[in-house]
């Protein structure tokens, strides 16, 4: 993949296709899908779409009681417990899947935390980067032999416009001389954008292709950790919580690109790109504002994408996808 190929394919799709539009007509039965996060904000309405379609939806949550409550009108998925900061916690469930699934055709990045007070996990990691990368790196990496399995498995990621914010901090990455939440989410995100870039590099030859996108600007569970006068402050919401921001999109809107990533026949043969608004996004000017969209050439560059992909064997000692 080349900054080249991130050009806009003329997807019939835009910023205000919801998640039904996506799936309307598609008969996904047979397969079988991973969401983290699938049970609040995008991952909900990713989880209800491709359960509607008839795909079979396994649903990893820290918090299993909240989600099958989350859940209970939705039909085929699965709940199994797991929590992406804890890498024990996550090799337990890949086990456990390896042993119950022959294949997974569809992985999907959900889960994430922003802009959090500072947390040290495992051996003093920086506690974003650790739940929006570490965690998802170890999990497609132990599932890896399902998705090799597939014979045409998608990866999709969900990254953010924040990975405007910064690249890779490879000087401190974990913030042990000090701590900003902005930078370190900036940080998780650009992570979450190469990690996509790589795992297609050493997939696409077992039909692994993997995707990185931004899912538009959405209030959800995400801002948890926020304080109101901080949205606020940002012009997201008013003083009752209210979205007046301009630009937002519905969770169903913003589970759109998503759900094309891992659905639409555009992208066969295709991967190692970064989305928006159902589309390959193009590469920005550095300094161009973050709401003006697209994806900077760090993100998507095929040495900083093996770079960290070493790095994040080192740390997580998960099992490499040999080639």
């Amino acid at each position: 993949m080349t900054t080249t190929d991130q050009q806009p394919l003329g997807s019939p799709f835009s910023a205000s296709t919801s998640a039904e539009d996506i799936v309307a007509g598609l008969d996904l039965s047979g397969k079988t899908a991973v969401v983290t996060g699938g049970y609040s904000g995008l991952g909900l309405a990713t989880t209800r779409a491709l359960t509607a379609a008839g795909t079979r939806v396994i649903v990893p949550a820290r918090r299993p009681d909240v989600a099958r409550a989350a859940l209970k009108e939705v039909k085929n998925y699965e709940v199994v417990p797991m929590d992406l900061a804890d890498l024990a916690s996550v090799r337990s469930v890949t086990a456990h899947l390896r042993d119950r699934l022959d294949r997974l055709d569809v992985l999907m990045a959900v889960a994430g935390v922003m802009a959090t007070p500072e947390r040290r996990v495992g051996p003093g990691w920086e506690g974003q980067l650790t739940a929006n990368h570490f965690g998802h790196f170890t999990l497609a990496c132990e599932l890896y032999p399902l998705l090799a399995a597939a014979d045409g498995a998608r990866v999709v990621v969900n990254s953010s416009a924040g990975h405007t914010l910064t690249g890779i901090r490879w000087h401190d990455p974990h913030f042990h001389t000090g701590y900003d939440k902005w930078l370190a989410y900036g940080q998780a995100k650009t992570a979450n954008a190469l990690f996509a870039v790589h795992l297609d590099t050493v997939g696409r030859s077992d039909g692994v292709r993997a995707f990185a996108l931004h899912p538009g600007k959405i209030i959800t569970g995400l801002q948890r950790e926020m304080a109101l006068k901080e949205q606020i402050d940002r012009g997201w919401v008013d003083q009752h919580g209210n979205v007046i921001g301009e630009g937002f999109k519905t969770p169903s809107q913003g589970a759109a690109t998503g759900l094309w990533a891992a659905t639409s026949p555009l992208l066969d043969n295709r991967g190692g790109l970064y989305l928006e608004d159902c589309d390959v996004a193009r590469v920005s000017a550095p300094g161009t504002p973050m709401d003006d969209g697209g994806v900077r050439a760090y993100a998507v560059d095929p040495d900083e994408a093996a770079r960290l992909w070493s790095m994040s064997l080192a740390a997580t000692a998960a099992t490499p996808i040999i080639r």
